[in-house]
């Protein structure tokens, strides 16, 4: 079996460089930053109420995947692989807060809370029958979630899938529990056994941040 996967069609967004190629580029050479706001895509194509009580992250995930099938042949019964370090940390946060507060939470705050919740709304969104797959990498190496994510297609059980990651801006009120990369990062991407693409190995040497990873793609 190989150990080699092609990756194409890359989409992102992130606060400050939002769908600017030239801004990306900055960034890829170390010239620009992603900026640490809560900014979020507009997503105009969608319907007013159905982007209205959308998080951040799920805004991000909801563009990235608009974009790949603006970009790709992406069909209606794609397989979507989506991972996330953190999910839906803002949400969760105050789900927590309720319940210690209030001892219940509200049926609709938690169903917008789940770690599933941003790629459900994509699919819901652009109406993809494919199914989908969630990955929480272990100890936020996201090298195991592309591994995870390239298996199926590795394993030739599946000729392509989308993978898709995603994390918000981190609260400040997370203080000194705040992770090292807090920044809000979007991506997606077409990962395929034969191509077209660019070739990457996956048995060792993958980055560990997504960022990384995704400058390793795009370079």
């Amino acid at each position: 079996m190989t150990n080699s996967i092609f990756v194409s069609d890359i989409t992102m967004w992130a606060p400050g460089l939002g769908d600017d190629e030239n801004a990306w580029h900055e960034w890829l050479c170390g010239n620009r930053q992603i900026e640490q706001t809560k900014e979020a895509p507009k997503l105009e194509y969608t319907d007013p109420l159905f982007r209205r009580r959308l998080s951040q992250i799920s805004k991000m995930t909801v563009h990235v995947v608009h974009k790949l099938i603006e970009k790709s042949a992406v069909g209606d019964d794609e397989k979507l692989i989506f991972t996330s370090l953190r999910g839906e940390i803002e949400r969760e946060f105050t789900i927590n807060k309720s319940l210690i507060n209030d001892g219940m939470i509200l049926p609709a705050g938690f169903s917008l809370s789940v770690f599933n919740t941003p790629v459900a709304l994509a699919t819901l969104a652009f109406k993809l029958h494919g199914g989908y797959s969630v990955i929480y990498p272990s100890k936020n190496n996201f090298s195991d979630a592309v591994r995870t994510a390239a298996a199926p297609v590795l394993a030739e059980t599946e000729k392509e899938i989308a993978f898709i990651y995603a994390d918000e801006l981190v609260p400040d009120f997370y203080g000194e529990k705040t992770p090292a990369e807090i920044f809000p990062l979007a991506f997606a991407m077409k990962f395929s056994l034969n191509g077209p693409g660019k070739a990457i190995g996956i048995s060792e040497g993958l980055p560990s941040s997504p960022s990384e990873f995704l400058k390793a793609v795009l370079g």
